[in-house]
């Protein structure tokens, strides 16, 4: 069942998806060589927890951490560790937060250094095709044009768009209806209205969309050992367009 959120309640979610964004930008401005992914993680949390927040991924159907911290070639749901980032990784960051009753969800992907100009592509690529996938989310669309947005761009561009994993619907809970697949046929799929609010987060490898599970029971890679980017925003359906509620 899709639920429509009342603009008291997106107002709610923007808050939570405020205190995401400024955690992304602190952990981000974090990675460089030599960071461990654990203190990632540890500065994640806290500072989540002194803005009133709690970690929406820790205990999540046992996850072990507050964020996912996935190296080159894994797609989504690395564990933080004592893996140390080397100069010319690229490490998606995705985390949750919940506020107020509601939560808000986001990912970033960051170099690690100097990186080659083909990770650099390949991360402008999976931001820009994000965007394009918001700017079809407008009441009267489905979510067909979103992923066929998101396709269309990175598969012109050379990528795979994983197609196993998808985003979803979030608000009270951090998984609700709908699912929010990166690929689609325009003009198919539910019908998007307004007081929908979803979390949109293509998944996009340099090589083909083959994925596989690691034994951790959570680390997602690429098949073909490429590499891959991750990049989400939580926005809201209104009257005329998409607003984002992860950004500052």
């Amino acid at each position: 069942m899709i639920i429509r959120k009342k603009k008291a309640e997106i107002e709610k979610m923007r808050r939570a998806g405020q205190i995401v964004a400024a955690t992304l930008q602190k952990i981000s401005a974090a990675v460089y060589p030599g960071v461990m992914t654990i203190e990632l993680d540890t500065l994640a949390e806290s500072s989540l927890r002194a803005a009133g927040a709690i970690p929406a991924f820790k205990g999540y159907r046992g996850y072990p951490a507050t964020l996912c911290t996935s190296v080159n070639d894994e797609v989504v749901h690395g564990i933080p560790g004592k893996r140390v980032l080397c100069e010319g990784d690229i490490v998606s960051l995705d985390l949750g937060a919940k506020f107020d009753g509601f939560y808000a969800d986001a990912t970033v992907t960051c170099p690690v250094g100097v990186i080659s100009v083909e990770a650099e592509r390949l991360i402008r690529v999976t931001r820009e095709a994000l965007y394009k996938g918001i700017e079809k989310a407008t009441p009267g669309r489905r979510l067909g044009d979103v992923g066929a947005a998101i396709q269309q761009y990175a598969e012109m561009n050379g990528y795979g768009v994983v197609r196993d994993l998808v985003g979803h619907g979030i608000g009270r809970s951090l998984h609700e209806d709908p699912q929010v697949p990166n690929y689609g046929m325009p003009g198919h799929g539910t019908l998007l209205k307004e007081g929908m609010t979803l979390a949109i987060e293509p998944m996009i490898n340099a090589g083909g969309y083959g994925i596989r599970q690691l034994a951790d029971g959570w680390t997602i890679v690429t098949a073909d050992h490429s590499l891959s980017a991750h990049y989400e925003h939580t926005v809201a359906i209104i009257d005329d367009g998409a607003t984002i509620l992860t950004e500052l």
